[in-house]
């Protein structure tokens, strides 16, 4: 893979945790305080940089083979799980993800909490702890998206430049309506990303189990398509009743947050 695929590839996945973290950043600002909002992001992005300082090195340094093998299997787990919830969601088996109304519930909350100080230089606590927790849980993802691809491809900086474009256009727009992106077909993106995940770790989980794909690289141009339609298949049998469908959707928790893979 080139840099241009992979940049575009972490871009895409990485926006959907930036559009997740800037919902709640966003109700913790505009609903509590900025100063303590933007220490709490402070901190977690410094908790963050130390994460990829001690994990940066260490992953480069394992047997390409290995850790092909070890992170293909991560990114085939990841990305199946983020297709089936997008298969569900799409086909009314569980209910939507709607940054609109995960922004309001937040902002209920943070209305709801009451104030308080630590140690004189947080002077909102609620607010600081909202944005620590919602920048490093989704900045977590980005840190494995980043490390993941990136050290596959021995290209770090590749990956880092789609990451990092992600965070700055979803930040920018965010900022210009100040508004939660309820606009984004969220769905959409993380249908897609699931069968990005499941494609690539498919390939390299392969590469490094030994497996010699034909053509290489260009074996992604017919493996990607592949799981894309059978995702598709399965999107189109469940909408038509399959596997004794549900009569509805299912109500979104009092507060989700999305989107751990796998929880």
């Amino acid at each position: 893979m080139n840099a241009l695929p992979l940049i575009l590839t972490v871009f895409v996945a990485c926006a959907v945790e930036a559009v997740e973290a800037l919902t709640i950043v966003l109700a913790a600002g505009l609903t509590r305080e900025w100063r303590s909002t933007f220490q709490g992001m402070a901190v977690a992005l410094v908790a963050l940089a130390a994460v990829v300082g001690v994990l940066g090195p260490t992953i480069t340094l394992l047997p390409l083979g290995a850790l092909r093998l070890v992170v293909g299997a991560l990114l085939a787990i990841f990305g199946l799980q983020w297709l089936r919830k997008a298969i569900l969601r799409a086909t009314g088996h569980k209910a939507l993800h709607d940054e609109a109304s995960a922004y309001l519930r937040e902002v209920a909350a943070a209305k709801a909490a009451g104030s308080a100080s630590r140690r004189g230089w947080v002077s909102d606590w609620y607010a600081f702890t909202l944005a620590f927790k919602g920048v490093l849980l989704e900045g977590l993802e980005v840190v494995f998206i980043v490390l993941t691809f990136g050290a596959n491809q021995k290209n770090i900086g590749a990956a880092v430049i789609g990451a990092a474009a992600a965070v700055v256009v979803v930040t920018v727009v965010g900022v210009a309506v100040r508004a939660p992106l309820s606009k984004v077909p969220e769905n959409a993106m993380k249908f897609a990303v699931g069968i990005m995940l499941t494609s690539f770790g498919t390939f390299w989980g392969a590469e490094g189990a030994g497996v010699s794909w034909p053509g290489n690289d260009a074996a992604l141009l017919v493996l990607v398509p592949v799981i894309a339609l059978v995702s598709l298949g399965f999107t189109l049998w469940l909408r038509r009743g399959g596997a004794g469908a549900a009569a509805g959707p299912a109500p979104a928790p009092a507060h989700e947050t999305e989107e751990v893979p796998g929880r």
